[in-house]
């Protein structure tokens, strides 16, 4: 006879996961982009979603969800879209800095806002799903350009 799994103590430690990302392209970190986090007790199981947030200014996420007790595996979905398209990412691309004129580097805006597919970002999400253990946690920074990405457990 088979039983269910009985549910870790309440008191168990859990994992933790936060993230940041870097903008490759343009050297800087990648403000304003939604992060979603996702969580399952194991392969196979329901992906219950806990909640998300954005990068701040410096690319961090620093208030998403707590993973509940029994997470075996987590899912970040990175809005990146949003981002390429965004006046953020073209400011970055053009160096703009505080206290420049608003027709400033005028073309470098422009080459930040072209992507292939008439200005449909390459990569218009990004998914990192990886495997935890309570108690850890879990440092995931993605790093991105336009054409390309690369993520690892950081610390």
């Amino acid at each position: 006879m088979s039983t269910a799994p009985a549910d870790p103590p309440a008191d168990s430690p859990t994992a933790s996961v936060s993230t940041h990302i870097l903008d490759t392209g343009v050297g800087r970190p990648a403000g304003d982009v939604a992060v979603s986090l996702a969580a399952r007790s194991g392969p196979g199981a329901a992906w219950v979603a806990l909640g998300g947030s954005r990068t701040d200014a410096d690319g961090r996420c620093k208030d998403l969800p707590a993973l509940p007790a029994g997470t075996a595996q987590v899912r970040l979905d990175f809005g990146t879209e949003a981002y390429f398209v965004s006046g953020d990412r073209a400011r970055a691309v053009a160096g703009d800095r505080p206290g420049d004129r608003p027709g400033d580097r005028a073309e470098a805006r422009q080459e930040a806002l072209r992507a292939p597919g008439g200005g449909t970002p390459f990569f218009p999400e990004v998914t990192i799903t990886f495997t935890v253990s309570p108690g850890e946690h879990y440092h995931v920074p993605l790093l991105l350009s336009p054409f390309g990405y690369s993520v690892y457990r950081g610390s």
